[in-house]
């Protein structure tokens, strides 16, 4: 494969380390050249928190405008950060192997979560993460923080905030977690929909070359988390800034789902599990997997999920 493959990324330490190891995998794979292309978003020049943003879209429409005006040949996404609605023209044509979902808290004196003093400021700029933490420590004074991750780690080492909470798949792509000092399981902090996956987005017409090189990079069991995980916030109408954890998981043939929707308060939280047998072809299991995700959302939605939480 000679043509010279092009990837839009944001410009940011993490986006251009996670998009340097698609670019790699896509080198040793094909033998393409490849061109990364770093585009600004409103997401990165704004300093307000997501929640005033919207939070949906905010990292994303730059880079597909990029994609749409054959700027690049590919973009590569922080899958938490898209939107779930399909943007006319353009397709998720891989969803790679996904990173560590679950959150780490990045502590003074390598303190856990339970072991910060009474009042102690932590900083996060998730309203889930907010939530979650408010319910397991009302006490704690929550700062609402922007900056990419070497600023959020700089407001705990530099002693302005007592800890922050982070996600761990940016850590580890970025060779940071020696700075952690708790994790926290998925089982008790559901993580965002898609959180810890990458999601490679074209344009709907992908070249052959193009589609094999895709097809390589595609991790199905990813695929089918991420998809009913997402399903959720879908069926919600839920933005990626709202305070919904979604957890799914294979064990054999069976893909097993948790989602959660929070109070903002943290005070009350509603949780729907349910699960599905994964049989037939990869369509038919993409479609399991997301009517698992409706299934979830639309028992949440019956117990009262819209009235509990901001979702939009």
């Amino acid at each position: 494969m000679s043509t010279t493959i092009r990837i839009g990324t944001r410009g940011s330490a993490l986006a251009l380390a996670q998009t340097g190891q698609i670019a790699d995998r896509i080198r040793a794979s094909s033998g393409a050249e490849v061109e990364i292309i770093s585009i600004t978003t409103e997401g990165d020049t704004s300093r307000a928190s997501l929640s005033s943003l919207g939070g949906t879209g905010v990292f994303a429409s730059a880079l597909r405008e990029a994609l749409l005006a054959g700027e690049c040949d590919l973009v590569v996404h922080s899958l938490k950060d898209l939107p779930t609605a399909p943007a006319e023209g353009l397709v998720i044509g891989a969803i790679p192997k996904r990173a560590d979902a679950r959150d780490a808290l990045i502590a003074r004196d390598g303190l856990t979560l339970e072991a910060l003093a009474e009042g102690a400021t932590v900083g996060t700029g998730s309203p889930r993460r907010i939530a979650q933490l408010r319910s397991l420590r009302p006490d704690l004074d929550i700062r609402d923080i922007r900056g990419n991750i070497d600023t959020r780690i700089g407001f705990v080492t530099h002693g302005e905030l007592d800890a922050v909470v982070l996600a761990a798949a940016g850590l580890g792509r970025l060779g940071r977690l020696d700075v952690v000092s708790e994790f926290f399981e998925l089982s008790h902090n559901p993580t965002a929909p898609g959180q810890g996956a990458l999601a490679l987005e074209t344009r709907q017409k992908i070249p052959g070359d193009l589609a094999r090189v895709l097809q390589g990079l595609d991790h199905q069991t990813t695929r089918l988390t991420v998809l009913a995980e997402r399903e959720v916030l879908a069926r919600l109408e839920a933005g990626c800034a709202a305070p919904v954890g979604a957890t799914a998981l294979i064990d054999s043939d069976l893909l097993l789902l948790t989602a959660t929707v929070y109070s903002v308060d943290g005070s009350q939280k509603l949780t729907a599990s349910h699960g599905a047998v994964l049989d037939g072809s990869p369509a038919d299991r993409n479609a399991e997997a997301i009517e698992l995700g409706r299934r979830a959302a639309d028992e949440l939605l019956s117990s009262g999920a819209a009235e509990l939480a901001p979702l939009s």
